[in-house]
This record gives C-alpha cells, sequence and structure tokens, in this order.
C-alpha cells in the first residue's frame, strides 16, 4: 500500500506523538507544544498515511506575507524509511511555503545527522551556520535556508519545458 499525505489535525496527535518521542527521545517536542503547532493560524502540518497508520509527519511555520518559513519538525518511521517519504514531506512543505508567497525557507538539523542533511542538500537547502550544542547541549545545529525556486509548469504534453 502507497502512503498519501493529508492535512494533520489535532485527531493525530497521539500518533504524532508516538513518532516524535521515539524519533527524538532527547529533544522530542512536549505534547502541548505539538497541539498547539497543530491547532496554530500560521503552521501547516501534514502526516503521512499508510492504511490506518501514521508513519510520519512534517511541519511549517509559515505567516502569510512575512517573507520566511521555518520547517518545524519531521520525522519517519525507521521502517519507512529510505523510500522517499521524507522527501515527499518536504516538498509539500516547500510548496506550502510558496503558496504563501516565502521567499526563504529554514530549517535546523543535528550535525551528527548526516542522512538529513543529504535529503535537504538534495532539495536546495545550504548550510549558512551552526549552533553550538543546541541538542541537550551536546550536538550542533547546522541551520539551513532554501531560497524558494518559482513553480514549474509543464506543457500540456507532460513533457518539461
Amino acid at each position: 500500500m502507497t502512503p498519501h499525505l493529508r492535512r494533520a489535525g489535532t485527531d493525530d496527535l497521539d500518533a504524532i506523538m508516538a513518532i516524535e518521542e521515539a524519533t527524538f527521545p532527547d529533544d522530542a517536542w512536549s505534547r502541548d507544544s505539538m497541539e498547539r503547532e497543530l491547532a496554530g493560524e500560521h503552521g501547516w502540518y501534514l502526516v503521512a498515511v499508510e492504511g490506518d497508520a501514521v508513519i510520519g509527519y512534517a511541519g511549517l511555520l509559515a505567516p502569510r506575507g512575512s517573507g520566511q518559513a521555518d520547517v518545524q519538525t519531521i520525522a519517519v518511521v525507521p521502517e519507512a524509511r529510505r523510500g522517499g517519504l521524507g522527501r515527499a514531506l518536504m516538498l509539500a512543505l516547500i510548496g506550502e511555503a510558496r503558496e504563501r508567497r516565502a521567499l526563504e525557507v529554514f530549517l535546523e538539523v543535528r550535525a551528527d545527522n548526516p542522512g538529513a542533511q543529504a535529503l535537504y542538500e538534495r532539495l536546495g537547502f545550504e548550510q549558512i551556520a551552526v549552533r553550538p550544542r543546541y541538542y541537550r547541549g551536546v550536538v550542533d545545529a547546522l541551520i539551513m535556508r532554501l531560497e524558494v525556486p518559482a513553480p514549474r509548469t509543464l506543457p500540456a504534453t507532460g513533457r518539461p519545458s
């Protein structure tokens, strides 16, 4: 079965928190913080669903008119990794940032997570700074930025122009 993406809501909080706590045991968001994010006016969260199970999620903070967006969080269950789901979630976040007229998207990634760094670099993000000992006072955070690309259009034939 192929996973599909849909908007996340507070009904998804339990599933999201289970993934959050398993993926980020030392740095997981609190349940209250995640609930506020899901219900917030400026946030846009997605879940990846396979059957009845949430197998990933991602969130964007992008106030309309601000020109900037921040990837707040992204996680995929271990058994669904390396299949393109993280990329699909990120592309959806970038698309929403574009819809909200963001010119730049920012994110923070652990310096000890080369897989995530490589994904972000393939999507066009560039490292712009380091926050020393950001995660639990031990691991640096790499700050990355993407200049939001213009949307691509295809002719009716489906071949790139």
